[in-house]
């Protein structure tokens, strides 16, 4: 058994009797070519079956998602991974060390995975995720699941179930909820179709920790073509209903310019902010950045002001989902 079968195991151990007939119920829908959102460790996932090409369409219809914008496969095991995707050395480095967790590899995609599914490009999105729910129901499923988060297009991911119910409604036919996610950013997507990994999108796995394992360095993407494999990354996403400016702490009051402003990031604010949120870390400002985004478009405030995160380790995946939020 490698050390992924045995982190599995003990994972699937814990699972209880009522719990795997909702997943198998999950599982038959997902097999019938129906929409089931679940539960990742970074946020909620909108699920269907990632070899079914009219499958895959309605995730597009039920977000509101352009069709070229590609879906990450999720899958329970190595050999499922295989089926889809083209590993090379790096990548499997990076699999026996990380999975399951918020790291998604872009790599050349087998013939079986419907262009539909990987936004008309040769390569596909790949993770293996760390929440039980996910990975029973795709176990269930026996089939690779793609997921992009469960909301309407362009709005903050959702990191609960009710969250999902409010965005999508009827379009899905079951809700598997498994409370609040524990990262609450998206996954880390790298590019490994290159000599050295690129960086496509910060997530919830920390460059820093890449490197480590690899012993190379992370790039960052020297052309559009490039970025564009990555889920996530060519539209405005995450965006409150109000404007949302980014500021140091001393900067807030100056930038709000006299209007009615709410607060959120990890220190308290210059001026009157009509709502804040300080956040114990940058640990905890990932794990509700988007939830805050959601509250704080409510507080009556003319515009959201959010503290500028540094840029390293998870820092560097909050500021890239505020910038796209703000529309940077």
């Amino acid at each position: 058994m490698t050390e992924i079968e045995r982190r599995l195991e003990k994972i699937y151990s814990q699972t209880t009797k009522t719990e795997r007939a909702e997943i198998d119920r999950a599982a038959k829908l997902i097999k019938e070519g129906k929409l089931v959102a679940f539960p990742t460790e970074t946020v909620y996932g909108l699920g269907a079956n990632a070899l079914d090409a009219d499958a895959v369409r309605k995730i597009y219809e039920a977000k509101g998602r352009p069709s070229d914008n590609p879906l990450i496969l999720h899958v329970a095991s190595v050999e499922m991974a295989e089926k889809i995707v083209e590993l090379n050395g790096a990548a499997r480095a990076l699999i026996e060390k990380v999975w399951p967790g918020p790291l998604t590899l872009v790599l050349p995609a087998k013939e079986i995975v419907p262009l539909t599914t990987r936004g008309g490009l040769e390569t596909a999105a790949v993770r293996m995720p760390d929440n039980r729910t996910a990975l029973e129901l795709i176990r269930a499923a026996n089939l690779p699941i793609s997921a992009p988060s469960a909301n309407k297009s362009g709005r903050p991911s959702p990191t609960d179930a009710q969250t999902v119910r409010e965005d999508l409604g009827d379009a899905v036919a079951q809700v598997l909820d498994g409370g609040a996610t524990k990262i609450g950013v998206e996954s880390t997507v790298i590019d490994m179709t290159q000599g050295n990994p690129i960086l496509l999108r910060a997530g919830g796995l920390p460059k820093e920790e890449i490197e480590e394992i690899l012993g190379t360095e992370v790039l960052l993407p020297q052309d559009k073509n490039t970025a564009k494999r990555s889920p996530g990354t060519r539209y405005r996403h995450y965006a409150p209903k109000i404007p949302l400016l980014l500021a140091k702490a001393k900067d807030a009051e100056k930038l709000a310019e006299g209007k009615k402003f709410a607060w959120m990031g990890t220190s308290k604010s210059s001026g009157k902010p009509i709502e804040t949120l300080v956040f114990e870390n940058e640990t905890e400002y990932a794990h509700e950045v988007f939830r805050a985004l959601r509250r704080l478009e409510n507080s009556g405030a003319e515009i959201i002001i959010a503290e500028t995160p540094p840029e390293k380790g998870i820092g560097l995946a909050i500021k890239d989902r505020l910038n796209r939020a703000s529309g940077d």
